[in-house]
């Protein structure tokens, strides 16, 4: 065998070797690799915050202590009594009420105080206010405005032969959006 020969011998099994590799490589790859990606939109709103201010406040009116008992103001403003406390006409009380403002339609969580106290103006002599209770009643409902009313009643105790004159204390009523 001649160079020559042999160079073209081997030019003939290189070409076979390649042409099984790529035939291979063909075979193993079939595709190119595909990727994909969306894009989507962010939001937010931001509400007016809630808001709560007294329009007016919780009276008890005018009564006796007598041998003591408790005079209860219902949401309605309807005043009743128990024990020796005796109601005077004429001057019934009221409930207290709240203006509520924020977001329309929103509800939100009415939070009442577990006690209060209201001080005689000598300073000294008190009496305790418990038993709050609310109309809305724990939730309210925001108007399509954004408002609402939230009348407040609560039940005075009055001690046995309670010192005369006027008391007057404060208590926190709050409100947060649910």
């Amino acid at each position: 065998m001649n160079i020559n020969q042999f160079f073209q011998s081997r030019a003939r099994s290189l070409g076979v070797a390649t042409a099984c590799a790529l035939a291979i490589g063909a075979s193993v790859h079939t595709g190119v690799a595909q990727a994909a990606s969306a894009n989507s939109n962010a939001s937010a709103t931001v509400v007016a915050p809630i808001a709560i201010s007294n329009t007016a406040g919780l009276v008890f009116g005018k009564f006796s202590a007598g041998s003591g008992g408790t005079v209860v103001m219902s949401t309605a403003s309807v005043r009743s009594k128990s024990g020796g406390v005796v109601l005077l006409t004429g001057t019934a009380g009221s409930a207290a009420a709240f203006d509520v403002t924020g977001d329309a339609a929103a509800t939100y969580a009415i939070t009442l105080p577990g006690s209060a106290t209201v001080t005689h103006t000598d300073t000294l002599t008190t009496m305790s206010l418990g038993t709050f209770v609310s109309n809305p009643s724990a939730t309210g409902t925001l108007s399509g405005g954004g408002a609402q009313t939230v009348n407040v009643g609560a039940t005075l105790t009055v001690a046995n032969a309670q010192l005369a004159g006027s008391y007057s204390g404060t208590y926190s009523v709050s409100v947060e959006y649910n």
